[in-house]
């Protein structure tokens, strides 16, 4: 380490003066400094007498290259201010040394500050080593760095690099700063090492951020001139931070390595977290990963001892929690190392059987501590995971099942989502993965899928507009969890049909009895899932049970709010309408009444519109034609009935036609004895509604239409023109089954809204 300057180590020299004669003239000894001229912010050397203390020689340092170092105590030069040739002798070779670098350093800062920034890096490109470490010279090294870091980074490693002891030169002259307070040359010593951070050397990081240096890096860095106070990063590393050596370590590496990657992560992460580019932090993450993938090789052999601890009946609650602790960042720090080969030895070792008892903890915070060790794994490498799953004597899907059902519902749910493959990785799966996977849906379908049912039942009111028990207080998150889970098992399940036992559905849409929107939204999303490839089991099973019926009634209570409630139930009708034509005849059978009210929503009027267009496909237009004709033949064969208007035969046939119209029994009564693609064979192609008008033809003579009562004639008149006085809004089921024309318009086809 280099002397100070202005210590009691200043050095003794003679002055020579070189005279007339050629002979240099002893002028007196005394002490050499270097220090600022009077009224002057240049530097220069000065001896001061060692009798009188009087001045024997100001020198200003030049610039130029005038200075001779002779037999290692001699520095000579010609002085242009005096006008002649002096010299200093040193006592000691050691004090010729300190001032011939000071010297030499001095000319550097006054040769740079002297050039503006082109010339500079022209200058720089041509230096040979960097300027002595010292504090005097911290400016100056400042200004290469920062200089020399956008111009020649490779350079400016270089140099570093080619100095062995630079970087411990550097911290020490901060460690001098610091003991001295010296808040300017902290506030340098700062910037300088943030700047060599930033250079992004794999070579300088790694000398700077092992055991020798790394924490006097941090402490450079707590005086950052932007921040009034100075931070204490280095308290709370050595201080705060405890490590809890929960096994012991064979190879003493472990731990030196262990603190090492702490504390990169922390000057990474708290320290330096604004001042990063993205680059610099990549390349502090390479560091953290190395040191991670070192401590799982050199632990590896150690983790058998925590397997044992884990596994024995006298190891206290407090230890075992210390050990699914350390045993969670063990896998944390074998994720980011990508050590995927010791988490396949370990697995191999037993490691799900661990997990498996872990999970049947009381303790729920180890519970969740051994769920989190599982979401890593599964992670890592989910097929191993699926491969446990699958054998029937492990308990591992069911206690992940238990663990939703309890606190720990999103975390569980991921992992059986990553298992089942609703992650969306089941798209890379091989034809045996999805076998695999098959397998576990099957599974998980038959064994857990009534018992989150039946969880969800027991977690709503028993009527609707009740409060739920603090005996069925489970978490809304919880069930979102849960029934966004059967929401996505339900798109993996092409029959459907494991969702229409155990009245899992109905147990479902029970959720629409609780407060909260989102729940009741997602039960109406899981009906929209069920419905979502056409199957005639499940459109009948839905029909026959009249499952829709609470989503109905919860949407005439609360449709009239635009939310995420309203616009799950009308993207369900939407569905419905576009792809089933039997749901579309029973939802309005049955519940437009409720539905009516809501008309002005474009979902429910494109609804009616798409209802209409069905009825009327089912007419063929021929036998609409031939139809027609006959009615207006069967008009002149009777000249009595000639005055009444030619519509009132319609109306008559459609009348006769629209009570063979199903309304709601009638659909639930044909979809339970058949299915769609059955009803529809059994449709003739006259129509349903066609054939009935036909029947009552069979009974007349004549015409199509022959009036055997003209009383009851007369007292339909009355009824049809009672009704063309009454204002219609939007007609209901009883007015469906008596529809007329109304006055100056076409008439109602049968089945028409």
């Amino acid at each position: 380490m280099d002397a100070p300057v202005n210590s009691n180590s200043i050095q003794r020299v003679k002055v020579y003066r070189l005279n007339e004669d050629g002979q240099w003239e002893d002028r007196g000894t005394g002490y050499v400094t270097m220090d600022y001229m009077e009224r002057s912010e240049e530097l220069g050397l000065n001896v001061i007498d060692e009798d009188d203390n009087a001045t024997l020689l100001v020198h200003r340092v030049s610039t130029e290259n005038i200075y001779k170092q002779q037999d290692d105590t001699i520095i000579s030069w010609s002085d242009q201010e005096l006008s002649a040739d002096l010299a200093l002798s040193f006592l000691e070779t050691a004090g010729c040394t300190y001032v011939w670098n000071l010297i030499s350093s001095m000319q550097q800062v006054l040769h740079f500050n002297a050039l503006n920034g082109e010339t500079f890096d022209n200058v720089i490109s041509e230096l040979e080593k960097l300027p002595v470490v010292n504090r005097s010279n911290l400016p100056l090294i400042l200004k290469i760095v920062t200089k020399y870091g956008s111009a020649d980074e490779m350079r400016l490693i270089e140099l570093m690099l080619k100095d062995d002891a630079f970087f411990q030169k550097l911290m020490a002259v901060f460690e001098a700063c610091e003991i001295k307070k010296d808040v300017d040359g902290l506030h340098i010593m700062f910037n300088i090492v943030k700047e060599i951070i930033s250079l992004n050397s794999s070579q300088i990081l790694e000398i700077i951020l092992g055991d020798q240096l790394l924490m006097k890096l941090i402490g450079c860095l707590e005086y950052n001139p932007d921040v009034p106070k100075s931070q204490q990063h280095r308290t709370f590393l050595r201080e705060d931070v405890v490590f809890k050596e929960v096994i012991p370590f064979t190879n003493p590496m472990v731990l030196s390595k262990i603190h090492r990657t702490y504390r990169i992560r922390y000057l990474k992460d708290v320290v330096l977290k604004n001042a990063l580019d993205d680059a610099t932090s990549a390349s502090l993450d390479s560091v953290i990963n190395a040191n991670n993938a070192a401590v799982v090789t050199l632990l590896k052999d150690d983790i058998q001892e925590l397997f044992a601890r884990l596994q024995s009946p006298s190891t206290s609650d407090e230890s075992r929690n210390n050990l699914v602790d350390f045993w969670q960042e063990f896998c944390l720090l074998t994720k980011r190392s990508q050590k995927v080969s010791v988490l396949r030895e370990l697995i191999n070792d037993g490691l799900f059987d661990i997990i498996a008892d872990v999970l049947k903890s009381p303790d729920k915070k180890l519970v969740l501590m051994g769920a989190q060790v599982l979401s890593i794994l599964v992670a890592q490498d989910f097929t191993l995971l699926c491969s446990y799953v699958v054998r029937p004597e492990n308990p591992l899907l069911g206690l992940l099942v238990k663990g939703m059902m309890e606190d720990f519902g999103d975390k569980c749910v991921d992992i059986i989502q990553n298992v089942l493959g609703l992650d969306g990785t089941q798209v890379q799966f091989t034809n045996d993965q999805k076998k695999m996977q098959g397998n576990i849906l099957d599974i998980f379908c038959e064994k857990h899928l009534p018992e989150l049912a039946d969880f969800i039942m027991a977690s709503c009111p028993e009527r609707p507009g009740d409060t739920v028990g603090s005996h069925r207080g489970a978490k809304s998150e919880v069930l979102l969890a849960i029934c966004e889970l059967m929401c996505s098992c339900v798109q993996l399940d092409p029959s459907r049909t494991n969702f229409l036992h155990n009245n899992v559905t109905e147990k479902v849409l029970l959720l629409t009895r609780r407060k909260e929107t989102f729940l009741v939204a997602v039960a109406v999303r899981f009906v929209r899932n069920l419905l979502s490839v056409h199957n005639d089991n499940v459109q009948n099973y839905i029909v026959e049970n009249n499952t829709l019926k609470p989503i109905i009634d919860v949407f005439a209570a609360d449709g009239h709010r635009d939310n995420l409630l309203s616009s799950a139930v009308l993207a369900l009708l939407v569905h419905i309408y576009k792809n089933n034509a039997v749901l579309a005849e029973y939802v309005v059978g049955t519940f437009w009444d409720q539905l009516a009210p809501f008309e002005h929503l474009p979902s429910i009027r494109d609804f009616k519109t798409e209802y209409e267009g069905l009825i009327e496909s089912r007419r063929p237009k021929s036998t609409n034609n031939d139809q027609s004709d006959m009615i207006q033949h069967g008009s002149a064969l009777d000249e009595e009935k000639s005055a009444e208007p030619q519509n009132s035969n319609v109306t008559a046939a459609r009348s006769a036609m629209k009570e063979a119209e199903p309304h709601s029994s009638n659909v639930i009564a044909a979809s339970s004895g058949a299915s769609s693609t059955q009803m529809k064979e059994a449709e003739p192609h006259s129509s349903n509604v066609i054939g009935a008008s036909s029947s009552s033809q069979s009974k007349r003579s004549g015409g199509l239409v022959d009036y055997e009562d003209d009383e009851d004639d007369e007292d339909c008149r009355e009824i049809e023109q009672e009704k063309r006085k009454r204002p219609r809004l939007s007609p209901t089921s009883e007015e469906n089954k008596n529809s007329s024309p109304e006055q100056g318009g076409e008439a109602k086809e049968p089945g028409e809204l």
